[in-house]
Parts: structure tokens; C-alpha cells; sequence
């Protein structure tokens, strides 16, 4: 039997699809658009299992949509900034550009491989300092229209990378990527009003139907609009005012504390006289500033000896400052209600403060109601509350806000989670911030004109820190306002705000400023977007601001960016380990005699662990090149579609790749050897076709009807079963039936078609095999006959008192009394009742027969 030579296939269609410029959008095109996407990576140096996953579902797409006659945009870039870079320089005693573009040219080189369907010649790095002057400009724009400003504010300081890390680059108190503990610092950072624009992100989820629901609700959440009041408490033995915000005014009357921040105002004064107080704000502020690690420390406060009174109520409270009052959030300070807040009831226990009940169930007994050790946070009715009591929490929430706006002790507010973005970061190998400091003139802008503000490339990282600081020449320049001495902001863009446009980008590539307006209003939004699920935040929370950021200054007028989302699962495999409990690869992984696994150098025993996504940590990696090396990039290809749903978890299996090699080799015998000689191209149905060969046609029909529907709602996997299962019924035939030449080709031919999206370069090959010379992607999907979709037959079952005793393939509608004489002749069905009498037949059409005696 033939072989299929996958390498010499490959790089043959590879360079034919590249000398063709195969993949690049049509200019003035009359096709609809469609715009899909992976999102771009950043450049390691080697592609892992979960980039061939992600651009192997984005290439199915992309090339399906092209059949289907859309005008599709499908590009590929990197990005490019980041820390890894800048510590490899260090580690590796390089320069970051020289890594980064070494990696990219890897890279590059590696995802052709696969054969995916980018064009080309949009490819963008973010690092360019012709990317980066446009974001700089944006920048510019932002600031002016003072959407960007510059503050002091709390961070998150790894004392390792040197630099300022986003909440969620926290983890259990720790830089992510050093390990090390991270620190409060107080530092001057430039941020975007990412907050103007909360209502209108967070109403827009509403209209993102094709985004998964679960990335829509963590985005509401993270937005976290929260209606309540603010409060106002006075301070005993103070001309002053401590101000609360809360999402829970009915809760008053059960306060027992007052709490605030270790940097708000007030407990910073009273820090200035009390030195254990100071240490306490000083252990506060060790810690991160994310509220995971917030939520889940031990709650502690520092006593202040204040206490605090309210018009409504008629008993003071103590006054602390606790390490989990976020000073960013709200007002700085909370009123704690401890029977109604599991935090607070913590807190109340371990300081012996009072807990108040003042919500029960409706069934409770108010005068018996109490709360231990678990807080009720469930609706119920109030109760020890006044003029509130027996209200629903609703209608005690409204009543209290009218009667403290009546006091004039509070009112109602509006508050979200969601705060300003920080884009500062202290490193080098970003995007330079295009400000300059000036003792006169204060921050000033650098003219456009001047942009791009580039990086210098002699910079050395012997030193911690930003080496943009150190640098003998590079920050200092001339005020473009008075032309006196200043120095340039040596703070770089956090790299999140490159790939909060590079979509837009894609679009004109190579304009002189960030897009062409035209192009970019007719490409945009993306149809369809891919990625992890680990970006559901920030990255595309980002994006949408910066869109929507954009629209207004009128610069584009596309405010979503993504229209569709499709969040992949990952890739995962087996773990390994030896008899000493090490992380092993699975190629360090064989089967002995008895089918047990050993270790294949030394043959001592291996334990198998479960499958976890992959990771080098755990050493279950599969390296991508090794396999397209080993098996072709289609099969690797088929694989990733073939196991489970794309936004499932993939399991990696020997045997499921070597399955996918079988099918591989399979249709590739199967159309290049076939069991007859096929019909030449074009030739016209035959006047006699077998009934087996009929049944043939007909399916491929109804599989070419399901297979787009597959395609169109991203069902890979059961596209690529029901391919299997029309060429498992078509290797069923003869090749001697009448009319089998014909339905073969028009077989082969509609599988090569629907399998090109998933297995292209097999693809070209079988249809070049077949006689075409156009290639398949200048080729249109195939379209299913209606007349076709629905059966002339049907099986129905033959019962007897309910027992099946066999069935019928009858035409679909056939009358009831043929039915009857059909079913009474059936061999079991007589046997069954030789001898008795048949009271009725019972006939549901087109469906069961049951004889009843």
C-alpha cells in the first residue's frame, strides 16, 4: 500500500500558497468581510501544543470562510515587549531586540509549518519602533482629551523584576514570574480613565451574544457596578467627618465597628504619633494590593482608640484600621456589620465585638434569631432595626437611603470596582512613555512630529532596575516647550496597551498613522476572535476601553472590537514520575514486557499521574515540532479538532495521533487508488445508479448540510467525525456497482473540499491527484442538494405486546395496510404468534408496527 509523503506534500504546497500570495485580502472587494483572529503570541522562541490548537481553529475558520465566498482577513504578528525579554538579556547576556527578533524569526518559521492560512504580508511586531509611534501618538491624544493623567498612587513593587506588577500578576502575595514577595510603594504612574467608561462597558456586554456567557459575567464582574450610599459618621472629639461607602445601608443598625484603610487619610495622621500604629501600616503594606490575597489573609486591625457616632443610631463605634480596607475602593472605609458579612463576623469575633442580627428568615423568630460563626447573607426581613422592621432587604435599602438624604447623613451612589488602568512600568523593553519632565513647564508633551520616542540600544543590565534611569545621555534632552534642559519620562507602556489595538492595526498595516479610517470602519470589528480564557479580563476589558476611547476622539468608529469569542480549552497530558518523585518526560516513558511503564534508560518503575494542562514544570509536554516532524502538520492538525470540542480540554494521546495518521494514509489511498477508474471531471450523473451507490450519494448530501452547520456553530469535532463516517460508508463499495465511478469522484471530491479547512496541503494534493489544476483555495464549498436532506426511506420497528421482534426499511409514508401485511410476514413476527389470534395492529406512521395479541 502507498504511502502519503506528508513532507515533500507539505513544503510543496506551503511555497504554492506563498508564491500564489494565497491568503491576502482582496482590495475593493465585493465579498462581505470577515475578519478573524488568534490572539497573537508572544515570541519565546518555540511554539507550544497550545499555540497549534488556537491557530488551528482559527485557520479552519478563516479557510472555511474564504470557501464560502467571504472577502477574509487573517493576520499574524507578536507581541513583542515584556519582561522575559529583558530578563533573558540578562540571563543570556544579550541585548532584548536581538532575543526578541531571533524568537520571531523562529517562530515564524515554525507556524508556516503548520501550513495556516496568515497573510503575510501584514505580519507586525510591536516593538518596531514603527508600531510604537503610533501608540505613542494615541497616547498623546488620550492626554490632551485627559483621558490620561499622571498620580501617586499604591502598587504592587516586585523587589526582584524592579518593577511596578498589575494585580493579577500577583499570586499568594508573590511575583509571578520571580517568586518573590511582593511590596506596597507609593509611586507616581501614568493612568487611563478607564472608569469614565464603566456604564457603557459594562452595558455592552449585553450586546456581545456570541461571546461565552461565562467571560460576559467575569467582566460584569470585574466592572462591579454597585449601587448604595455613602455615609457620613462624625468623629467623637473631632471637628471632622469619617466618610463610608456601602452597598448595605439597611444593615446600620447592627454596625459594630468602623474600619479604613492603612492609608487613608486619617489613620496616616494618627500614625505620626503612634509607632505601633505606624508598624502596623507598615505590615499592611507588605502586603499586595489585589483582592484575592486581600480576601484571603487573616483579617487584622489596630485599635485607633476613636469612635464614631451617626445621627440614626444611638450607640457609638470603634474606629480600626484593617489590612483588608482597600483605600482605592470607595471612600477608604467601611461601617462593619458583622451578622450580615462573613468578613466582618471574622473580625468581630477575633476583637470581641458585638454582632447585632438585623436580617432574619421570614419563618425565624426575631426575638430568638442569632448568628455564631456563619454570617446570614440571605434576603429575609429586617429586624432590630426600627423603622425598618419587616421590610425585605429591597425596600430597606431605599427607605434607609431616603431618611439619611432626610438627615443629611448620607445619600445614594453609584460605585464600581472597576479602577483607573495603570499603564507605567519600570523596565526597559517597552514602548517609551512621550513625555518630557521640565522644572518650568512641568510634564510636557513630545510633539508628534518627534515621535517615535525610540529606546536607545546601549543599555546595560548589570544593575537592577530600570536602565532607562542609568542611561548617560538618553533621558536627557531639551523642554520642546522653552527649550530648556529636562528630562524624558523614562517609565515605559505596560504591554498590555500594544495588544489593545493591534487588531485595529492589522487592518492598514503600514499606514503612517495608526489605521486608515475607511479600512479600518469596514474590517472592524473582528468576527471572530480566539484565545485562552485566562485573557477574559484585562486584555479584552482593555481593548474595549481603547476602542471606545478612540470612537470618541473620533478617530475610529467601531467601538467593540471583538464581535465573536471563542475561548479554547487547553492541551493536556499524563504526568510522569520516577521512583523518586521527579517531574519525567513522556518520551522518557516506555512500556516493559508486562505492559507497565518504566523509565526507558533505566527501566525502573513510573508512576502515572492524571492529566494537567501542559506545563514544563511537570515535564507532559509534547514538543509541536517533534510530531509535525513525525506525522505532518495535518495530522497534527486533525488531531486537535478530531478528540473534543474546542472549548473543552483536549487530552494528548499517542494513540489519537497516531489514529489521525491512520485516517490520513486512508483517504489518501483511497483517492489515489481507487477501487475503480473514477468518471472524468465534470461528467454528468449516470441514468443507472445502484441502490447502494444511491445511499452513498444521498448521505453525502446530508453530511456536506450537517458539516456546515458543524463549521458555522465551531462543532470541529463533529465535522470531523461525520468526514470519517462518509468515507468509512464510500470504502464500503465494490468499485463494481453501477454508477460507482461517478458517485466515487463526486464523493472524493466533496470530502476533499470539506476537509481542506482542517487538513489542507492532503487536501491540494488529492485534488491535484483528481485531475484539478486550480488550487482549493480559489475553490467553493460545496453546496448540499435539498431534494437530497430528507430520507425516501425509514426503518420502522415491528413489536409484538411490545417485544421488538424486527424491522422494515419501507418508503417514508407508506400506508398502514401495507404496513400490517409487511410486519405479519416477518419470520419472528409469525413465530411469535402462531396459534393466537392478533386482536389489533397498532401503526404510528413512519415510526413502529406493534401487533397486539
Amino acid at each position: 500500500m502507498s504511502r502519503y509523503n506528508f513532507k515533500e506534500t507539505e513544503a510543496k504546497w506551503q511555497r504554492a500558497w506563498e508564491e500564489q500570495n494565497s491568503f491576502a485580502v482582496e482590495e475593493n472587494s465585493d465579498k462581505p468581510k470577515y475578519y478573524v483572529l488568534e490572539m497573537f503570541p508572544y515570541p519565546s522562541g518555540r511554539i507550544h501544543m497550545g499555540h497549534v490548537r488556537n491557530y488551528t481553529l482559527g485557520d479552519v475558520v478563516a479557510r472555511y470562510k474564504k470557501a464560502r465566498g467571504f472577502n477574509v482577513l487573517h493576520p499574524m504578528g507578536w507581541d513583542a515587549f515584556g519582561l522575559p525579554a529583558e530578563n533573558a538579556a540578562i540571563q543570556n547576556k544579550t541585548h532584548p531586540a536581538k532575543w526578541t527578533y531571533a524568537n520571531i524569526a523562529s517562530m515564524r518559521d515554525q507556524l508556516k509549518s503548520m501550513g495556516l492560512s496568515y497573510d503575510w504580508n501584514r505580519e507586525i511586531a510591536t516593538c518596531h519602533p514603527e508600531y510604537y509611534k503610533h501608540e505613542q501618538a494615541m497616547f498623546l491624544d488620550l492626554l490632551e482629551a485627559g483621558l490620561a493623567y499622571r498620580k501617586e498612587s499604591w502598587v504592587n513593587w516586585d523587589p526582584v523584576e524592579n518593577t511596578v506588577l498589575a494585580n493579577e500578576q500577583v499570586v499568594d502575595g508573590k511575583g509571578w514570574r520571580s517568586g518573590a514577595p511582593v511590596e506596597k510603594r507609593k509611586l507616581c504612574q501614568w493612568f487611563f480613565k478607564i472608569t469614565d467608561f464603566a456604564d457603557d462597558l459594562l452595558d455592552g456586554l449585553k450586546e456581545l451574544d456570541r461571546w461565552p456567557d461565562r467571560v460576559r459575567l467575569m467582566q460584569e464582574n470585574w466592572i462591579g457596578r454597585s449601587e448604595g450610599a455613602r455615609m457620613f459618621f462624625e468623629i467623637n472629639g473631632r471637628d471632622e467627618r469619617l466618610e463610608v461607602f456601602t452597598t448595605r445601608p439597611d444593615t446600620l443598625f447592627g454596625a459594630s465597628f468602623c474600619a479604613i484603610s492603612a492609608n487613608h487619610p486619617l489613620a496616616l495622621e494618627l500614625a505620626e504619633n503612634n509607632p505601633d500604629l505606624q508598624a502596623f501600616i507598615d505590615e499592611c503594606n507588605r502586603m499586595g494590593t489585589s483582592e484575592a490575597e486581600i480576601e484571603t489573609a487573616e483579617k487584622k486591625g489596630f485599635d485607633t482608640g476613636l469612635t464614631v457616632s451617626h445621627k440614626l443610631l444611638d450607640f457609638d463605634v470603634p474606629v480600626y484600621v484593617a489590612n483588608f480596607v482597600l483605600m482605592e475602593y470607595g471612600t477608604g472605609a467601611i461601617f462593619g456589620c458583622p451578622a450580615h458579612d462573613q468578613r466582618d463576623l471574622d473580625f468581630a469575633r477575633k476583637y470581641a465585638l458585638n454582632v447585632t442580627p438585623v436580617v432574619a428568615p421570614k419563618e425565624a423568630d426575631p426575638a430568638t434569631f442569632t448568628v455564631e460563626n456563619e454570617a446570614f447573607i440571605e434576603d429575609g426581613v429586617l429586624i432590630n432595626s426600627r423603622f425598618l422592621n419587616g421590610m425585605s432587604v429591597a425596600d430597606a435599602k431605599r427607605t434607609m437611603i431616603d431618611r439619611l438624604e432626610e438627615v443629611g447623613s448620607g445619600n445614594s451612589e453609584i460605585n464600581f470596582r472597576l479602577r483607573d488602568w495603570g499603564v507605567s512600568r519600570q523596565r526597559y523593553w517597552g514602548a517609551p512613555v512621550p513625555v518630557v519632565h521640565c522644572d518650568d513647564c512641568g510634564i510636557v508633551p513630545v510633539p508628534k512630529d518627534q515621535l517615535p520616542v525610540e529606546l536607545p540600544d546601549d543599555v546595560d543590565f548589570d544593575k537592577p532596575g530600570n536602565p532607562l534611569d542609568r542611561h548617560p545621555t538618553w533621558k536627557q534632552t531639551a523642554c520642546p516647550k522653552c527649550g530648556k534642559d529636562a528630562r524624558r519620562e523614562t517609565d515605559t507602556f505596560d504591554t498590555f496597551m500594544e495588544s489593545s489595538w493591534y487588531f485595529a492595526r492589522f487592518c492598514s498595516p503600514r499606514a503612517d498613522r495608526p489605521w486608515d479610517r475607511k479600512t479600518v470602519d469596514h474590517l472592524m470589528p473582528v468576527d471572530q476572535y480566539i484565545g485562552g480564557i485566562e485573557h477574559a479580563v484585562l486584555h479584552l476589558l482593555y481593548s474595549r476601553f481603547f476602542m471606545r476611547a478612540m470612537e470618541r476622539l473620533g478617530k475610529i468608529g467601531v467601538k467593540e472590537p471583538f464581535a465573536g469569542l471563542l475561548t479554547q480549552g487547553m492541551i493536556c497530558h499524563e504526568t510522569y514520575k520516577d521512583q523518586y518523585g521527579q517531574w519525567l518526560l513522556p518520551d522518557d516513558v516506555v512500556k516493559d514486557d508486562n505492559g507497565k511503564p518504566v523509565h526507558k534508560e533505566t527501566g525502573t518503575p513510573v508512576s502515572i499521574g492524571r492529566s494537567e494542562k501542559m506545563s514544563k514544570s511537570k515535564k507532559n509536554v509534547v514538543d509541536p515540532e517533534l510530531i509535525i516532524g513525525t506525522y505532518g502538520a495535518d495530522t497534527a492538525r486533525l488531531f486537535m479538532l478530531s478528540d473534543s470540542p474546542p472549548e473543552r480540554d483536549l487530552d494528548w494521546t499517542d494513540s489519537g495521533i497516531e489514529g489521525a495518521w491512520r485516517y490520513a494514509n486512508r483517504l489518501w489511498r483511497m483517492v489515489t487508488e481507487p477501487k475503480c477508474p473514477l468518471a472524468p471531471i465534470g461528467s454528468d450523473r449516470p441514468e443507472e445508479i445502484d441502490p447502494a451507490c444511491e445511499k452513498i450519494y444521498r448521505q453525502l448530501h446530508q453530511i456536506i448540510h450537517a458539516v456546515t452547520n458543524d463549521l458555522d456553530t465551531f462543532h470541529f469535532n463533529k465535522a470531523v467525525a461525520r468526514i470519517r463516517e462518509l468515507t468509512n460508508a464510500a470504502g464500503e463499495l465494490k468499485g463494481t456497482e453501477s454508477g460507482c465511478a461517478w458517485v466515487l469522484r463526486t464523493c472524493y471530491e466533496a470530502v476533499i473540499r470539506m476537509i481542506e479547512p482542517m487538513m489542507p496541503h492532503l487536501a491540494e494534493e488529492l485534488w491535484q491527484q483528481l485531475g484539478h489544476e486550480t488550487s482549493l483555495t480559489q475553490v467553493a464549498w460545496p453546496e448540499a442538494d435539498p431534494s437530497l436532506l430528507v430520507e425516501d426511506t425509514v426503518t420502522i420497528a415491528v413489536q409484538v405486546k411490545g417485544k421488538l421482534r424486527g424491522t422494515l426499511e419501507v418508503a417514508r409514508d407508506c400506508d398502514n395496510k401495507t404496513l400490517e401485511e409487511m410486519a405479519l410476514a416477518l419470520p419472528n413476527v409469525s413465530s411469535s404468534i402462531e396459534g393466537k389470534e392478533v386482536r389489533k395492529v397498532i401503526v404510528v406512521p413512519n415510526r413502529i408496527v406493534n401487533v397486539v395479541i
